[in-house]
């Protein structure tokens, strides 16, 4: 974690919905450094805004006020294009339920996003078995996901998230759809891959083996940030994470 560079930067961030009559305030004020490097932890219950923030870093939604700034640029006055830019080659996402596309083999879920920035066939194809390969899956390269099983299918997964590499990976309750064993070898992988490739990892998660490994944890409730801790600082109050 390099704490001299900040790599996101929430500034006063609100987001509200209308639902019917009623206002609802996802989030409510939140401002956060995120740093280059790192390993961060969202969490917090259900419905407390961890999810809403995550997708603000991802320009996956608009805050309704305040700012998110992305390398030095703020996000939403960039024009769409450049938005898109930025979730294309400098965000790689990774999804509770895996998101990959049934009818195509691991290599080619994998080389997608190389593929919809213009590379050759062929560069994709050699980059997402390079890829592949790192995450343990070098030898299902031409599996369907159905022939997968949940753990190998969010190791493809995440081996799309790397496959331009960027330089934040987001993952969204990454170990939800898994059994202990396998959230654990995920977890582990993560991390491995964020000390590896230098990634900064953002994962908004209610796994608390996730906080062994994280340099810090944000602790988000009623749409405020309550807490951020440094990890060797942590204080783990398991009934409050539900």
């Amino acid at each position: 974690m390099n704490k001299t560079s900040i790599i996101a930067r929430a500034k006063d961030v609100t987001r509200r919905y209308k639902l019917g009559e009623e206002i609802v305030w996802a989030l409510n004020g939140i401002s956060m450094d995120i740093y280059e490097g790192e390993y961060l932890s969202i969490m917090g219950p259900s419905g407390s805004g961890k999810s809403t923030f995550f997708n603000m870093i991802g320009a996956l939604d608009i805050p309704t006020t305040g700012t998110i700034e992305f390398m030095g640029a703020d996000l939403f006055a960039l024009p769409e294009e450049k938005q898109a830019w930025i979730r294309c080659n400098k965000i790689g996402y990774i999804f509770q339920t895996f998101n990959l596309v049934m009818v195509m083999t691991a290599l080619e879920n994998v080389a997608l996003p190389m593929i919809l920035q213009g590379a050759t066939l062929e560069r994709a194809h050699e980059r997402a078995a390079e890829v592949l390969k790192q995450v343990g899956l070098g030898h299902r390269i031409t599996h369907l996901p159905g022939q997968l099983s949940g753990g190998q299918r969010q190791r493809v997964a995440i081996a799309r998230a790397l496959v331009n590499a960027p330089a934040v990976i987001l993952a969204d309750e990454p170990t939800g759809n898994l059994d202990t064993k396998i959230g654990a070898e995920i977890i582990e992988l993560l991390k491995r891959l964020q000390t590896e490739h230098k990634v900064t990892v953002i994962t908004a998660t209610h796994d608390a083996k996730m906080l062994d490994i994280s340099d810090r944890i944000a602790w988000i409730r009623d749409g405020k940030l309550e807490r951020l801790e440094e990890r060797a600082n942590v204080t783990i109050n398991m009934g409050s994470m539900h």
